[in-house]
């Protein structure tokens, strides 16, 4: 198991995740700003069958996923310092919708997501701020997005952005602490210090989930954490 992790993440997080997997750290410099630099959720698109990849991820990243044998693509768009550059692969998938607003989604996403159904949103960090999970359902902190999912009968739950850290912010979104890997749902956090924390934990475990808090202390968006099966 590979998991693709912001650099900034908190370093109590980091050594947690290393029981799960082998841990890899994104940091770049000069391609956008510094808060979102190394988050993974700026810069790749999981589908079912294969990553894709921001042009413009540095060379030594494709580096790595030759070497792990994961399979990916490069997109078509280069990631950059303003909207809506900053936002061409920050879509959500589960296994019937793509969700983004996909005016901006990057054209291999498009390409790869044929045979799911598009939800368009007005919100392009789409991903920062919704987790998909099984059962038609969802978690999110932007009142747009919760808005469009419940117009299509879909199960959310809405939660507030408060308290979630991300630099030079005052807030972060829920879906960058957190990442999905067999049946459990890891955080960068522990949801006690949320005022949604009870919340989340109960919808969670309604759906069957694990959830695991990587250490103790504010939720910190790292933008998404990044579970991928070795090649």
């Amino acid at each position: 198991m590979q998991i693709i992790i912001d650099a900034k993440m908190p370093r109590k997080a980091k050594e947690a995740l290393k029981a799960f997997g082998n841990v890899i750290e994104l940091e770049t410099t000069g391609i956008t700003y510094d808060a979102i630099s190394g988050h993974p959720d700026i810069f790749f698109f999981n589908t079912s069958s294969r990553l894709i990849a921001a042009a413009n991820l540095p060379h030594k990243y494709f580096k790595i996923l030759d070497e792990k044998k994961i399979k990916y693509v490069s997109g078509n768009s280069p990631v950059g310092m303003k909207y809506p550059d900053t936002a061409r692969y920050n879509a959500a998938s589960d296994g019937k919708y793509l969700i983004h607003r996909s005016d901006i989604t990057d054209i291999e996403i498009l390409n790869h997501s044929k045979d799911k159904e598009i939800l368009n949103v007005s919100q392009g960090y789409c991903r920062c701020s919704l987790l998909t999970l099984e059962k038609d359902s969802f978690i999110t902190s932007d009142v747009g997005i919760s808005k469009s999912l419940k117009e299509k009968g879909l199960n959310v739950l809405y939660v507030s952005p408060e308290g979630i850290l991300l630099q030079g912010f005052s807030h972060g979104f829920i879906g960058g602490t957190c990442g999905l890997w067999d049946g459990r749902v890891f955080f960068a956090g522990s949801l006690k210090y949320h005022n949604n924390g009870s919340e989340i934990k109960a919808f969670l475990h309604n759906l069957g989930y694990e959830t695991i808090e990587l250490y103790d202390g504010p939720l910190f968006d790292a933008g998404s954490i990044l579970f991928l099966n070795d090649g």
